[in-house]
């Protein structure tokens, strides 16, 4: 080898070592935490590009399986890795039991196609006392109670919030476990009962849940009366900063969709229709809440109706129709919410309801503002809007107030009532159409 020949060969070696060095430089990652990376608020560690994905469906899916026990699972298990997504196939599942909702996990069905269809319920008479804390009960006829069911026990005085809703865990004869204790002395001579009832859906003491593009068939013609403060279609219990986004709540035996003591829950997109109680029920000192582009229709009493302690709301954009009773439903201590770009109309009684409460209970500082309120009063004569009890404070601004039956059709003769123990109401911009457009009847007008 000549020395010509030994430098091209040192040269191309060089070549190549300083670009595999380049290369591999090139290629090195940076592993060090960004500037804007932080740990989650409560978790040692930053936030995740990916979070655990599973789903369920009648075939073709992870878990293959047609009602609540499979669904269970699947949230369960993504609950257990501290949140994700449950994606639901299409297809019917029967429900012998609530979903029962986790931190952090996302249900989500497909738009339409994904339906949770309440069982059958079985109902019989306690044949003993069911004694407050107790964690058990005994029926008359057991036949169509089964371990793992969701259940209701009640009796005439232990109602509403006294109502227990639990899960039976166990069964010896005519008595059977069950996973909570009794809120209340349920009664044998106070006709107390068990069935089969529970929401189809429900969340307790949880936070950043999610239920998306599920249609609940609540099957109300199998299934007994459940009342709204232990159950609906979907029901939250201390469920903070839920999110129902674009679900159907159709046929339940009782509310739609019903939040109490849950903070900063967003309904949005939702349709709750032909339920045998209230359409959209938040309430027991739920604050902030958002219910937006939503639709109460048919419902056997109110479209929307603020329970207790609602205040901070906002309420806008949705359709409040054919309900039996009042399409919006104002009362204790519901206060400093606004409601706007709502329709209200061919309701049975009044369009927009202020129940009747004293000064301290009564629901101040509500806004209602660019509203369409027509045709209500279905079933007799009735106001657009009816301001009860020592209500104060009010402000009603751009709505539109009206009747567009035939003259011998219509019954919503008054656009606004305020009666008489009423304080301050602000009156500014709204367009009414109606017999009687004010009727005024406190004694001395502020």
């Amino acid at each position: 080898m000549n020395t010509t020949q030994f430098s091209i060969n040192v040269s191309v070696l060089a070549a190549i070592l300083s670009a595999s060095f380049l290369a591999a430089a090139a290629q090195k990652q940076e592993f060090s935490p960004r500037a804007d990376e932080q740990q989650l608020p409560r978790a040692m560690h930053s936030k995740m590009k990916d979070r655990p994905v599973i789903t369920i469906g009648l075939r073709d899916a992870d878990i293959v399986g047609a009602d609540n026990r499979a669904l269970q699972g699947a949230v369960d298990y993504i609950a257990g890795l501290g949140g994700g997504v449950v994606e639901i196939g299409e297809g019917e599942f029967l429900m012998h039991d609530s979903l029962h909702l986790r931190p952090f996990v996302t249900v989500r069905g497909i738009a339409g196609k994904t339906v949770l269809r309440k069982a059958r319920a079985t109902s019989s008479a306690l044949a003993l006392d069911g004694d407050y804390g107790e964690e058990q009960f005994t029926v008359a006829e057991a036949e169509g109670f089964k371990v793992g069911d969701g259940v209701a026990i009640w009796d005439s005085n232990a109602r509403g919030f006294h109502t227990t809703v639990a899960r039976i865990t166990g069964r010896s004869g005519n008595t059977f476990s069950i996973d909570t204790p009794l809120n209340a002395d349920c009664m044998a001579a106070n006709k107390a009962q068990a069935a089969t009832v529970f929401p189809v859906v429900s969340g307790y003491n949880l936070e950043g849940a999610r239920v998306e593009n599920l249609v609940i068939e609540g099957n109300k013609d199998e299934n007994v009366y459940l009342d709204g403060c232990r159950g609906a279609g979907i029901f939250l219990y201390r469920g903070f900063g839920t999110v129902i986004e674009n679900c159907v709540v159709r046929n339940y035996h009782g509310d739609g969709i019903s939040f109490q003591q849950s903070n900063d829950v967003l309904v949005q997109g939702c349709v709750s229709e032909d339920n045998t109680g209230l359409g959209l029920h938040p309430g027991s000192g739920s604050q902030r809440p958002v219910v937006r582009e939503c639709i109460a229709r048919r419902n056997g009493e109110d479209g929307l109706y603020l329970c207790w302690r609602v205040r901070h709301g906002l309420f806008e954009k949705n359709l409040l129709e054919n309900n039996g009773r009042f399409g919006i439903s104002i009362g204790h201590k519901d206060s400093d919410n606004l409601l706007q770009d709502n329709q209200v109309r061919f309701n049975q009684e009044d369009g927009i309801f202020f129940r009747n409460e004293t000064e301290g209970m009564a629901g101040h500082r509500n806004r209602l503002e660019k509203n369409l309120i027509e045709n209500n009063g279905v079933k007799g004569e009735a106001a657009g809007i009816r301001v009860r009890g020592e209500t104060r404070d009010l402000v009603f601004r751009n709505n539109i107030i009206r009747d567009t039956r035939p003259p011998e059709a219509r019954k919503q003769t008054v656009g606004i009532r305020i009666e008489e123990p009423a304080g301050k109401v602000v009156l500014e911009g709204n367009e009414i159409d109606a017999k009687t457009q004010v009727e005024d009847r406190r004694n001395a007008r502020p």
